[in-house]
């Protein structure tokens, strides 16, 4: 069980379109590497030897001090049983854990809730990016979805009075009022309401929103660093967590997304310009951090919904399965997790590697050993954890 001086805090960064993992912990040992990729691979002499047999991308310079300190694991041939090579449905797999059923139940939205049941602090989870992930999405659990921290905020061209009273009547509006004075007399219904609770809920989201961005503003306000975040979409996202963080306003989850890796063509210069915007943004996040003495309770999650085909189409890699997953932070037990899977033609399934650790270990392992949360609800089953917290 980790054990933290403060309440232990997760960052989730999804690599959005299908990370190709052998292209990013490249088994340059192997020479079946060499012989599956013919076009798209990298070449032995740019490789960032992490041992004998593997190395990061070249774009990943930033993240490689992470390793070599110990604070960073990387989770090898992570996926799920019978792989789906649709990005919305892989993405919906990993947003739920629950590989065999349609849901719509996040599991970080139940760990949120596990974390804060009441709801008394509607930025017990931020998300910085356009749009609410699945991940986070559950009924009752409030979420601030922030696209810019700057401007965050609801009717922003009206006074906070003026702001604040548009938005209860907007609850008013959604509210049907039925039985609010508690009266015997009012027949019970017999049946849910559910148009009601969808109405009453999209009213208590507004005012929740409202809320949280009265109090994200402070972040802003009260932000000083000396650290240069990247100009891309990522470092801008990355600077708003910290932001976030460093006013110390009781998140303990975070998530964003970097999009762009469905590289069916044009791989090589893509995934390196890629890599090279995630790597650089994170090593910022992270001294921004540590120059705050704010890094001891804070790890991050990379995880992309599968990865791609071995063998390559001549320009780019198609849709795959096993994939790996990262894990940084300074509370992180560094190293290579769960087995790398197979570049052998007789242990490929449909061309693709097949995954040898089900992505539900990660998150048990996230869950119990960082937030001491039990996993299984969450998870939908018991699960084999890992050593790396």
């Amino acid at each position: 069980m980790a054990i933290t001086r403060k309440p232990p805090t997760l960052v989730v960064l999804q690599l959005t379109g299908g990370n190709d993992a052998l292209n990013t912990v490249v088994p340059y040992g192997n020479p079946l590497y060499y012989d599956q990729r013919p076009t798209v691979r990298v070449p032995e002499d740019q490789v960032l030897p992490i041992d004998d047999d593997y190395g990061f991308h070249p774009s990943m310079a930033a993240l490689k001090p992470f390793w070599d300190q110990g604070k960073m694991a990387i989770v090898n041939g992570i996926g799920y049983p019978k792989p789906d090579y649709s990005h919305f449905r892989s993405m919906d797999i990993w947003y739920t854990a629950q590989p065999e059923t349609m849901a719509t139940e996040g599991w970080l939205g139940k760990l949120v809730r596990d974390l804060d049941p009441q709801a008394d602090n509607v930025l017990t989870a931020v998300s910085f990016g356009r749009g609410l992930p699945r991940a986070l999405s559950l009924a009752g659990v409030p979420v601030a979805s922030v696209a810019e921290l700057d401007s965050y905020g609801l009717l922003t061209n009206l006074s906070s009075v003026q702001r604040q009273a548009a938005l209860e009547v907007f609850s008013w509006m959604y509210d049907d009022g039925w039985n609010d004075q508690g009266l015997p007399s009012v027949p019970m219904r017999q049946t849910p309401d559910p148009v009601g609770e969808v109405l009453r809920y999209m009213g208590q989201t507004g005012l929740d929103a409202q809320k949280g961005a009265t109090i994200l503003r402070t972040a802003v306000e009260k932000y000083r660093s000396s650290v240069s975040y990247p100009k891309t979409s990522i470092g801008q996202s990355l600077r708003g967590v910290a932001q976030v963080k460093l006013a110390d306003l009781g998140t303990r989850v975070f998530y964003t997304a970097h999009n762009g890796f469905d590289t069916h063509g044009t791989q090589l210069a893509v995934h390196a310009q890629l890599w090279r915007e995630v790597s650089e943004a994170v090593a910022a996040f992270f001294a921004d951090l540590r120059t705050h003495e704010a890094a001891d309770d804070v790890i991050m999650l990379l995880w992309s919904e599968f990865g791609r085909r071995v063998r390559d189409n001549g320009s780019g890699t198609d849709h795959g399965a096993g994939g790996i997953a990262c894990v940084l932070g300074d509370a992180v037990k560094g190293g290579m997790y769960g087995e790398y899977s197979s570049l052998r033609d007789g242990d490929l399934t449909l061309g693709n590697l097949t995954y040898t650790n089900d992505f539900r270990s990660t998150y048990s392992t996230i869950l119990e050993r960082w937030f001491a949360v039990e996993a299984k609800p969450i998870v939908n089953g018991t699960f084999e954890q890992f050593a790396f917290v």
